[in-house]
């Protein structure tokens, strides 16, 4: 008697406490069925670009060993790291020895380091996995969110950037997009820059982070940044002289214009030539300079170049790009749809071998906001049921019947539900309106002693006999008939 009185207040207990908390953890999200096909079908379009430019799939653990990743990303992302506890006693220590994966670039430059005699010459990998990351959600930005990235190591051609950026192109292109940039810029020229500024080199990494907010928090947002972070005023000064003119001048002319390739060249070689006015004793920077005027090239060359934008402004908050940034700007949207680029030593952070590399990741959360804000999935896939055709249970006594015409039916490759128990067919016509599901079949005693099954239609209300072998038969062209309409 005790127990079953410990056991109800137990259960109680439980009850109130999850009541008001079922929500998952802030910034991570449930999947319900509408958004998993939204991923899948965004998932299958980048997937199909990607391979035909000769990229093949990789996958790697959620979790790294935490010396994996840290020290890779600068001090500002590395402080966005999920860590994990030891397990068992090591937990008592408060110490880490795991993490989640930050990205999927350093785990692939570890993929790289361990199998490098098993990979070919030149490594062209996609990889499509989540990641997290302990930043502020908000609009488009989550803790725990899929990349689509897409990497090429063992060439230090700048044909690698332009391939990656004419991939990123397609991909978005296919989805639906138009109206979007790709913004372009070197760590070289940047470096260069800060230092004909007078900004001290232990301060670069201070100054990057401070420049990358300046679409986001503005020029006194950024003055403020600088004087938090021990900039030279004077230095701050300058390099506010230079970007924002590049800030205002971006906002009027950075967009896609109907005038396409010449007007693009045209600011292209405008803003190199402010650049190279700033950097032309800066032997990186100058070397920048050459290699972004390859990469327009070559750019050009790939059907893309007219998307490009060089933005001396980019900066990319991660520490291990040492070459060409790429970063993708839509209009009205907080943050990019994706970015990348050139990070040639990292590789060698694993191993005494240097490995050439270069990548790009396209925001699959942010694309699937977008996409979704504007109606942009098409309308056959808005409109798609999760099934061609729902079995009803006539009465208790047809249940196996049932089970054996839904085996039929997916036999002929028909997605078939099955009403799961005997109940009014009324009810089980209302089911199937609100799953969307055009079509449903149902065996009576009478079908069933002539062969047969009745086929109803749930959009004009038309039912029909249909002999039971031909069922699939007749769904099928029912179905496509359907789908022409369309």
């Amino acid at each position: 008697m005790k127990f079953a009185e410990d056991a109800k207040r137990l259960q109680s207990g439980l009850r109130g406490r999850v009541v008001g908390k079922t929500q998952p953890a802030r910034g991570m999200r449930d999947f319900l069925p509408a958004d998993v096909r939204r991923r899948d079908y965004v998932i299958k379009v980048i997937k199909e670009v990607y391979e035909r430019y000769g990229f093949e799939p990789l996958e790697t653990p959620a979790v790294e060993n935490i010396e994996t990743l840290t020290g890779k990303y600068g001090e500002e992302a590395g402080q966005l790291i999920f860590k994990i506890l030891r397990r068992g006693e090591g937990e008592k220590t408060g110490e880490a020895d795991l993490a989640l994966r930050y990205d999927l670039t350093v785990p692939l430059a570890r993929v790289v380091a361990e199998h490098r005699e098993r990979l070919p010459k030149f490594f062209k990998r996609y990889q499509i996995q989540p990641v997290w990351r302990a930043d502020r959600p908000a609009r488009g930005r989550f803790r725990e969110f899929y990349q689509c990235d897409v990497d090429v190591l063992g060439s230090t051609s700048m044909t690698v950037e332009a391939e990656l950026c004419a991939a990123a192109d397609e991909a978005l292109l296919k989805l639906g997009f138009n109206d979007f940039t790709i913004r372009l810029n070197h760590r070289q020229i940047l470096t260069g820059v800060l230092e004909e500024a007078g900004v001290s080199p232990e301060k670069h990494a201070d100054t990057l982070v401070a420049l990358d907010k300046l679409d986001k928090i503005g020029i006194q947002g950024v003055e403020h940044e600088f004087a938090a972070r021990g900039i030279d005023y004077r230095a701050g000064q300058r390099l506010i002289d230079f970007f924002a003119v590049k800030s205002v001048e971006r906002s009027v002319r950075l967009a896609v214009h109907e005038s396409g390739k010449a007007e693009s060249e045209d600011y292209n070689a405008d803003v190199i030539n402010r650049i190279v006015g700033f950097v032309r004793n800066h032997e990186g920077g100058a070397r920048g300079v050459e290699e972004l005027q390859q990469i327009i090239k070559y750019a050009n060359a790939s059907g893309v170049g007219q998307r490009i934008k060089v933005d001396p402004s980019l900066a990319r908050g991660l520490s291990y790009y040492t070459g060409a940034i790429m970063e993708i700007s839509v209009p009205d949207l907080a943050g990019s749809l994706g970015g990348g680029g050139r990070y040639d030593n990292l590789v060698g952070m694993f191993s005494n071998r240097e490995v050439p590399a270069c990548g790009f990741s396209l925001g699959l959360e942010r694309i699937i906001v977008v996409m979704t804000e504007k109606e942009m999935f098409p309308k056959a896939f808005a409109d798609a049921a999760p099934a061609d055709v729902m079995v009803a249970i006539w009465d208790e006594e047809s249940t196996v019947d049932a089970l054996r015409l839904a085996r039929e039916l997916r036999t002929a490759d028909l997605r078939v539900e099955l009403y799961p128990e005997a109940d009014k067919l009324k009810n089980q016509f209302k089911y199937a309106s609100t799953r969307g599901v055009r079509f449903v079949l149902m065996v009576g005693a009478d079908e069933k002693a002539r062969g047969e099954v009745a086929l109803k239609d749930m959009q004009t209300g038309e039912q029909q006999a249909v002999r039971r072998d031909a069922a699939g038969a007749t769904l099928i062209e029912k179905l496509k008939t359907v789908t022409d309409d369309k």
